[in-house]
């Protein structure tokens, strides 16, 4: 049977893109809105009749109309713009956050008559992509290796109380971050969190900063100035890099959380406060106490709730989620679309010990954006020393895509309880059958050690 060439109206073209799951508009030479399929009616919350003859900017209301848009891009540049984000504001002012690609129109002769734009509503996507960080995250703190997950099982607790709190950890480990966890989480989180860097500041200006100072206390003091234990009253005082404060200062300091009082210079009367004290640092007090460098009786004072945050190479396991918490957040940023880093890149960043910690895996993913333009940042986007640390060893190194990260922690974790299925599977917070499961599918025939109820 002959088949004819079927010849579309203008009503057909209706009935096929009303029929797409996509939102599609067109747009004239003008950025008038010359069509509006029904799933634009339904993503925007604005119907076809409102739409069509306005500029698409009044209706779309995205984050890029003015300084990126795909459409002028594509106009400019005569090149179709494939899978962008971006977000747009509905009808009812909600953000919704759409992926989108443009193309430009022509007529039979070949002239541009307009432009197209299909777009997709990701906040399903973006609903689970929360909900499956949620299962790893705590506030804004990522992981899901043992020593993380317990960090987050007492988290709450120690948020509730009022006792002073110590943080322990290297710099880049997000000291700062769990003390604004437990800030957040704590009854006091509708008060102030206010944070200072006892290292920054030598012992006259860390005191005024502390405690304030009155209208008169000294030649330039023309006013009163509040210390940061009064801006945190009834909040939560962050006071970081503890170690470095002077013998003199944590006389003071000391005097502060014993009485709950604090004397602005140039004061004659003490005011009461209500603060709850959060201190940290990367140094060892316990050994600076031996040393007597650090007063002891400040130390257990502060060392109510003592929390040790784990450095990067002891949680390598984290180092993916990471990484994918990352290039999300830098996507959305830059509005990239990186897809995620290649599996060199990859080994290379998981066998690296990361002396920064945290903060310089951020460096290093932010750095790879800067230069990527492609889908997945490769080894030359990294930052130079890193290549060079590399070079003569990245050949040696396995490929480490997720199925042979997971292989490797599964193996790790075995060895460590020599072969004990249910210890191995507590370590790595899965059910024992889930261990037997993963096992299976990537081939680990780990032997048991003489002892036949290992499992």
């Amino acid at each position: 049977m002959k088949i004819e060439n079927l010849k579309f109206n203008n009503n057909n073209y209706e009935i096929i893109l009303d029929s797409i799951n996509e939102g599609v508009f067109t747009v004239d030479q003008d950025w008038r809105i010359t069509s509006f399929n029904t799933a634009a009616e339904k993503i925007t919350g604005i119907s076809k009749k409102e739409a069509i003859g306005h500029l698409c900017y009044e209706i779309l209301r995205a984050n890029v109309c003015e300084t990126n848009c795909a459409l002028k891009h594509t106009f400019l540049y005569g090149k179709p713009i494939i899978n962008s984000t971006a977000n747009i504001i509905d009808n009812c002012g909600r953000k919704v956050p759409i992926r989108l690609s443009t193309a430009i129109l022509r007529n039979e002769i070949g002239e541009i008559v307009g432009g197209v734009e299909t777009f997709q509503d990701l906040s399903y996507i973006e609903q689970l992509q929360k909900q499956l960080e949620s299962s790893y995250s705590f506030e804004d703190i990522i992981g899901r290796s043992t020593r993380m997950i317990e960090l987050f099982s007492i988290l709450p607790q120690v948020a509730e109380s009022s006792s002073t709190v110590l943080l322990n950890g290297a710099s880049g480990t997000g000291k700062e971050l769990f003390a604004r966890a437990i800030h957040n989480l704590s009854p006091r989180h509708n008060k102030r969190f206010v944070g200072v860097n006892c290292a920054a500041l030598p012992d006259t200006l860390l005191e005024s900063e502390l405690f304030g100072y009155q209208a008169g206390a000294f030649t330039d003091a023309k006013r009163d100035k509040p210390g940061r234990f009064l801006l945190a009253d009834g909040g939560t005082l962050f006071l970081d890099e503890i170690a470095d404060m002077s013998t003199a200062m944590q006389v003071k300091l000391l005097r502060v959380l014993q009485e709950r009082v604090v004397e602005p210079l140039g004061s004659l009367e003490p005011i009461p406060v209500d603060v709850r004290v959060i201190a940290a640092t990367n140094r060892d007090l316990n050994e600076m106490v031996r040393n007597g460098l650090f007063r002891e009786d400040l130390y257990y004072r502060i060392c109510v709730v003592h929390m040790q945050l784990p450095e990067l190479k002891q949680r390598r396991e984290d180092i993916p989620l990471l990484i994918e918490h990352m290039i999300y957040k830098f996507n959305r940023l830059q509005n990239k679309n990186i897809a995620g880093v290649s599996d060199e890149v990859m080994a290379v960043l998981f066998n690296y010990d990361f002396p920064g910690n945290i903060r310089e895996l951020e460096n290093m993913i932010e750095h790879a954006f800067v230069l990527c333009r492609g889908e997945l940042i490769e080894l030359q986007h990294l930052p130079a020393e890193i290549r060079a640390l590399c070079k003569t060893t990245v050949k040696e190194l396995p490929t480490l895509n997720l199925d042979s990260m997971e292989k490797h922690l599964i193996i790790e974790a075995l060895q460590k309880h020599q072969g004990h299925r249910k210890l191995a599977a507590q370590d790595l917070n899965i059910d024992v059958s889930t261990l037997y499961r993963k096992m299976k599918a990537l081939d680990i025939q780990y032997q048991k050690e003489n002892n036949e109820n290992k499992d």
